[in-house]
C-alpha cells in the first residue's frame, strides 16, 4: 500500500521514498508519494524523480494500480526505470499542483452555492466544471453565480479536513453530493474537507485543497450548458 503523503500536507512539494517496484508497463510504484493520483475528477500529478545515479524521470501523471492500493508514477516514454529499493525524492510540478488545488476548493465553492445534486465534474489548471441535477434553469444565473462564489473567496474562509468512520457517514448520507460517484469506503475512515468549519460547505473528499479560500484568486463563471432535461453544467475559470 502507498503512503498517500499528499492526505497530511497538500503543500508537500517534494517527499523522500524508496522504490517497490516498476510493474510490467513500467509504471513506478513507491512507498510513500506526495503525488496526487488521478481521482475523483482531479487529474493525478505531474512531476519528476530524483534518483541518484540516474538523474531526472519525468513523471507524466500519477495513477491508481488496479487494487486502488498503490499509486502508479507513469514516466515518460524512453525513461531509464530505477531499480526496486532506489531512494528517490519526489518532485512535483507545483504550479500545476497548485492549480488543481484553487480550483478543487472553488469547486466546493460552487457546490454550496448550488445546493442541488451533482451528476459530474471535472478539475483542470485553467478551467473546471461540475454538472447539476436542476430542473428549473432559471435558478442557474451565470452572473450571480460568479459574484456569491467570489464573495465566499474575499471571505478568506478556513478549509479543514477531519476523519469520520464509515458507520457515521452511512448515518449522514445527506453529506454525499455526488449522485455517480461514491466516496471511497472500505477502509474504515473516510475524510470530510469542511470549508467555514463547515458552515460553507462539508462533504466527503479525498483531493487536494488550499488553505484559505482567499488563496483560490478571483473567478468567473464562463457559461451554463443544458446537458439533458435537468442537467446543467457550469464552466468556472480563473478571472486572472
Amino acid at each position: 500500500m502507498t503512503d498517500k503523503a499528499f492526505l497530511e500536507d497538500a503543500y508537500m512539494r517534494e517527499c523522500e521514498a524508496r522504490v517497490v517496484e516498476v510493474n510490467d508497463r513500467g509504471g513506478i510504484v513507491l512507498e510513500r508519494t506526495n503525488f496526487y493520483a488521478t481521482s475523483g475528477g482531479q487529474p493525478g500529478d505531474a512531476g519528476v524523480l530524483e534518483i541518484e545515479g540516474l538523474g531526472e524521470i519525468p513523471i507524466a501523471t500519477a495513477v491508481y494500480g488496479e487494487d486502488r492500493t498503490q499509486i502508479v508514477h507513469v514516466p515518460a516514454e524512453g525513461s531509464t526505470l530505477p531499480a526496486p529499493g532506489a531512494p528517490v525524492l519526489c518532485k512535483l510540478d507545483w504550479d500545476q499542483r497548485h492549480r488543481h488545488m484553487r480550483m478543487h476548493t472553488c469547486l466546493h465553492l460552487l457546490c454550496s452555492v448550488l445546493q442541488y445534486p451533482v451528476t459530474g465534474g471535472s478539475i483542470g489548471a485553467e478551467s473546471s466544471r461540475l454538472d447539476f441535477d436542476i430542473e428549473d434553469a432559471s435558478l442557474a444565473d451565470k452572473e450571480q453565480i460568479a459574484d456569491d462564489i467570489n464573495a465566499l473567496i474575499a471571505a478568506g474562509h478556513a478549509v479543514t479536513d477531519r476523519w469520520i468512520t464509515d458507520a457515521e457517514l452511512m448515518a449522514q448520507p445527506d453529506l454525499v453530493r455526488t449522485m455517480a460517484v461514491k466516496p471511497p469506503m472500505g477502509s474504515g475512515r473516510v475524510r470530510l474537507v469542511e470549508i467555514g468549519g463547515g458552515e460553507i460547505d462539508l462533504q466527503p473528499c479525498g483531493g487536494t485543497h488550499v488553505a484559505s479560500t482567499a488563496e483560490i484568486g478571483s473567478v468567473m463563471v464562463q457559461k451554463i450548458e443544458k446537458k439533458g432535461r435537468q442537467n446543467r453544467r457550469v464552466r468556472i475559470a480563473f478571472a486572472a
